[in-house]
């Protein structure tokens, strides 16, 4: 497909399957370049072979310094910089806090969130030089509500939730974007790579013992949302530079990100003369 913007550059991490994939396949569609980045090639590689002058795939763990950058270098060396930087790597380990293993939980946020923080940091000096430049975060509906057995894996992502809101506020004065994507459940074959953490504990077998249940019979029937719908809404709003910082996908995220804001006000409005009553008599303006 052709068209009169100019093209961008995007850089999405995370490529070789899933959302990642289903995005990188609509860019370069689109007529857009775009480096393919994940820790291995060959579910990179056709798509990359189909579009050989606008695909440029790359090996890379998002927790190696030296490889992330490498591949922004080779990155800027082909393309020129990067437009687009789409932070889409992610892993998931389930399991109730208590049963999850330090080893599992430490390297989920690695690659979850310190990952993210030093690919936007790799890639704010170009876009900040160059004068344009979006990033987007893809989060999750559990980065704003939590279920058992994904605490750690919500925790990273409400992290990147707040991560995000400040980054926007800081590049946005500079001519710059920051976005968080909040998906549902999508038909991504993600039931074939989540991974159980720790031995479970009897007495969580009601809580987050019964989720470790359900992901476990799960089919891809029982994920509603669609990669490649997904990937064209991402694409729609950061070309058509739409004003929002935060995208919903997915009618199960609609729905439980909207009954967790319904609970959140009604616990604030019921908590309201209590928070009112805990300031210092006769202070002042608050400094924020």
């Amino acid at each position: 497909m052709t068209s009169d913007r100019p093209s961008r550059t995007w850089m999405i991490t995370g490529a070789s399957n899933g959302l990642g994939l289903a995005l990188a396949t609509h860019v370069l569609k689109n007529g857009d370049q775009t480096v393919l980045a994940a820790p291995t090639l060959p579910g990179m590689a056709a798509l990359a072979a189909a579009y050989p002058k606008t695909a440029f795939a790359v090996a890379m763990d998002v927790t190696v310094p030296e490889q992330r950058a490498a591949t922004l270098q080779a990155s800027e060396a082909r393309f020129g910089g990067v437009d687009v930087l789409v932070n889409n790597a992610g892993i998931d380990f389930l399991g109730a806090i208590e049963e999850q293993r330090e080893e599992d939980y430490r390297r989920l946020f690695e690659v979850n969130l310190f990952g993210v923080i030093e690919m936007i940091r790799l890639a704010l000096p170009g876009m900040r030089r160059r004068g344009r430049g979006t990033v987007v975060n893809i989060s999750s509906m559990d980065g704003v509500s939590s279920l058992p057995a994904t605490g750690y894996y919500s925790a990273s992502k409400f992290a990147l939730e707040g991560l995000t809101e400040a980054l926007w506020q800081e590049i946005e004065p500079l001519g710059l974007r920051a976005i968080t994507v909040q998906p549902g459940s999508f038909r991504t074959a993600i039931e074939q790579r989540t991974r159980f953490s720790g031995q479970p504990i009897d007495d969580y077998a009601a809580t987050s013992g019964a989720f470790r249940r359900l992901v476990s019979s799960a089919t891809p029937e029982m994920f509603p949302g669609d990669p490649a719908r997904a990937a064209a809404a991402i694409w729609k709003v950061v070309i058509n530079g739409d004003s929002r910082r935060r995208i919903v996908l997915g009618s199960d995220a609609q729905r439980r990100i909207a009954a967790q804001f319904d609970v959140l006000r009604a616990e604030l409005e019921a908590g309201r003369d209590m928070a009112m009553g805990t300031d210092y008599p006769g202070s002042g303006p608050s400094i924020l």
